[in-house]
């Protein structure tokens, strides 16, 4: 019969493989919900190791203790309750010096602390080596090299947290300062005693601090730690502890104490990273030209019109592929429903219908693909955070946050991760403002909506149209937030502090698995949310009044789009048919595209002659360029998707306010297209 169950909590940086490794060791065995009063997510989960059960705890990926964010208040909360018994700080091993401020937060806590220094061998493959004996003797915890994605190293992590969940058991400590203790004149040692160890004014003032403590609560636990938070001024800690030190601390010494931190890791990087000089001297070069005040933006437009460039020459000559392949499937499935003489209303059902709709999303796959593998090579290469950087400055002249340019980016791939990472911004304004706008920002889904129409109605322009989309929305944005900060009056102070790593190969492996969850995430929306749009789709212009009508002038569809004709009619949207597969799409964006091939009864709208049939169709109706770029501009600006408006709901708590960011979105888009459709026709 195993002892006490051992609660261990995993924390670390973002994006270090923290969660890989908790799924490792817990499997199947894994509850998810959130934190109580919060919509930050909790994830528990077992394992058993050497007759000892171990509850595991995956807290929020955060960068310090400090709480400002709401993941850095859940995260310290939990680690100083007694819900902890052992902290497993997850760290990447290729960006140790960002890693190891935390780091020495979490050992000041006075818990047990484990180091699992991941990604070893991105270290390996950027030609560098981390001496694993020196730098726990410098930090005093054991350290224990790990690999989530292989899956290695796991029973000695376990073994090592079953072996020191007593707190009273401490690694020996060997710093070799010598010169510093001589210099110091402080009335201890500490550096015998702590990893962390401050100048002597600092030292001096956390023993006093103590001292005080002390007298006024002797049952406190880690009095250094309490001591350190006091110095800095810590809201929290000073309202938990409302004594007087006025006598020792005079003002806040939080910069002082960040900046030994970071000393200490200087000194640590240079004593345990071998090879790293060479390295940030290549980076550095590479920096002072994509990183440039007045190069790094054109070069990040630049790099991003190249990867459009490549969406649309490889993603078009791959789709032809798939554009004959569904043509095949679409006549062998006709043909064999006519062999079997299925009921003509079954028959339009899954040919008009289903295949129409699913399949005409499926043939833009190659796009989607080239997309994504080209996002996630400069992710991956370490030149996205330097966009960021770039960005830094207009995002504090805009009155916001620099850090809200991450969540920007992300909405790339999926607003719903992009509205989530406003989590990571301190104040609530900055998280509403960056909740608003971020729906502006071009998402995949929108793709498929600019291929088909530019392809249909600028033809040899066709990617510098879709590539203006994607300008446009980050245009739209910076201009509605300069608004709002000229309405508000409020400038967001916080600093953004991001990682700025060496240059990289791009990893294979890591490059693969981005790609596949985003194609199977675009997989799993053609045939769910996309299938049932179709069908949906395909019963309102198959229905109406009188019942089954086979002429869709009459359905039910018809009657929702021409009520609705007059809204859409100033944005050169006025017909019926486009109002319908607006609407449709606020399931899913690409439902759009799926309900254009139904309402115009295309079963492979994507390739040239489907394109050519719904040009026609469409030019018959009076729709031309002008409206084309209009509805493009519309697909990019209005109502987000269900799943996105879902997470903006959770994030802000309020059903109102949830309801007026929607209408605001609706009529930006609806100024914006109709601007670009009358300057559209005056210059046609």
């Amino acid at each position: 019969m195993s002892e006490k169950m051992i609660s261990v909590g995993f924390i670390g940086n973002p994006n270090c493989g923290k969660t890989t490794l908790f799924n490792a060791f817990t499997g199947a065995n894994l509850k998810v919900a959130n934190w109580p009063g919060v919509t930050v997510e909790k994830k528990e989960g077992k394992t058993f190791y050497n007759g000892q059960d171990f509850k595991l705890i995956d807290l929020p990926g955060i960068y310090s203790l400090t709480s400002y964010t709401m993941e850095e208040t859940v995260s310290r909360n939990c680690i100083m309750s007694n819900e902890v018994d052992v902290i497993v700080d997850v760290i990447d091993a290729s960006s140790l010096e960002r890693n190891l401020y935390l780091a020495l937060q979490l050992i000041e806590l006075g818990k047990p602390v484990i180091l699992a220094l991941n990604m070893m061998d991105i270290v390996e493959e950027r030609g560098m080596e981390i001496d694993l004996h020196r730098l726990p003797e410098m930090l005093g915890v054991p350290v224990i090299p790990v690999s989530a994605r292989k899956k290695s190293g796991l029973s000695i992590l376990m073994h090592a947290v079953s072996h020191h969940c007593d707190a009273s058991q401490r690694d020996p400590l060997i710093h070799h300062h010598e010169e510093k203790e001589l210099q110091s004149h402080h009335k201890h040692d500490h550096h015998k005693e702590y990893a962390m160890v401050y100048d002597d004014e600092i030292e001096d003032k956390i023993d006093a601090v103590m001292d005080i403590l002390k007298t006024h609560d002797p049952n406190l636990p880690n009095l250094r730690w309490h001591a350190i938070k006091l110095l800095e001024k810590d809201p929290e800690v000073t309202k938990a502890c409302p004594y007087d030190f006025s006598s020792v601390i005079e003002r806040s010494y939080e910069k002082e104490i960040i900046n030994e931190k970071y000393d200490f890791i200087e000194e640590i990087i240079s004593e345990v990273l071998v090879n790293k000089a060479s390295k940030e001297a290549w980076t550095d070069k590479v920096d002072k030209v994509l990183t440039n005040k007045y190069l790094g933006l054109p070069i990040f437009l630049g790099i991003m019109a190249f990867v459009f460039f490549l969406t649309f020459a490889i993603g078009d000559w791959l789709k032809g592929y798939f554009e004959i392949g569904l043509d095949v499937f679409s006549q062998e499935v006709t043909n064999l429903l006519n062999a079997l003489h299925t009921n003509a209303m079954l028959t339009s059902l899954v040919v008009d219908g289903i295949i129409a709709g699913v399949g005409g999303i499926l043939t833009f796959l190659p796009n989607i693909f080239i997309l994504f593998l080209a996002l996630a090579f400069l992710e991956d290469s370490g030149y996205m955070s330097r966009v960021a950087f770039v960005m830094d400055d207009i995002m504090g002249r805009l009155g916001l946050s620099g850090r809200a340019f991450i969540p920007l980016l992300l909405g790339f791939g999926c607003s719903v991760p992009a509205v989530m990472a406003s989590r990571a911004l301190e104040h609530k304004k900055d998280r509403l403002k960056t909740i608003l706008i971020t729906p502006f920002m071009s998402c995949s889904a929108r793709l498929p909506i600019y291929v088909l129409f530019s392809h249909m109605f600028f033809a040899s322009h066709a990617m510098l149209v879709s590539y203006s989309m994607y300008l446009l929305g980050i245009v739209v944005a910076i201009l509605c937030a300069f608004v709002i900060s000229k309405i508000d009056k409020s400038k967001s102070e916080q600093a953004l502090l991001i990682e700025l790593p060496e240059y990289k190969t791009p990893n294979a492996h890591t490059i693969a698995i981005y790609v596949w969850e985003k194609v199977k995430d675009y997989l799993t929306k053609a045939g769910t949310i996309i299938f049932l749009a179709s069908i949906v789709m395909w019963l309102i212009l198959n229905f109406g009044p009188t019942g089954y009508v086979t002429d869709i002038s009459k359905s039910f569809g018809s009657y929702i789009g021409k009520a609705i004709v007059p809204l859409f009619a100033p944005l050169g949207l006025g017909y019926w048919q486009i109002v319908v597969a607006l609407i449709a799409g606020i399931a899913a964006k690409e439902v759009v595209v799926s309900s254009c091939s139904v309402l115009f009864g295309i079963t492979n709208a994507a390739s040239d002659t489907g394109m050519q049939t719904m040009a026609a169709s469409l030019a018959g109706l009076g729709f031309g360029a002008a409206n084309a770029y209009a509805m493009m501009v519309f697909c990019l600006l209005y109502i987000p998707c269900t799943a996105t408006i879902a997470t903006m709901y959770r994030e802000i708590h309020s059903k109102k306010l949830t309801a007026l960011f929607i209408l605001f979105q609706f009529l930006v888009a609806w100024t914006v297209s109709f601007l670009f459709y009358h300057i559209g026709l005056s210059i046609s």
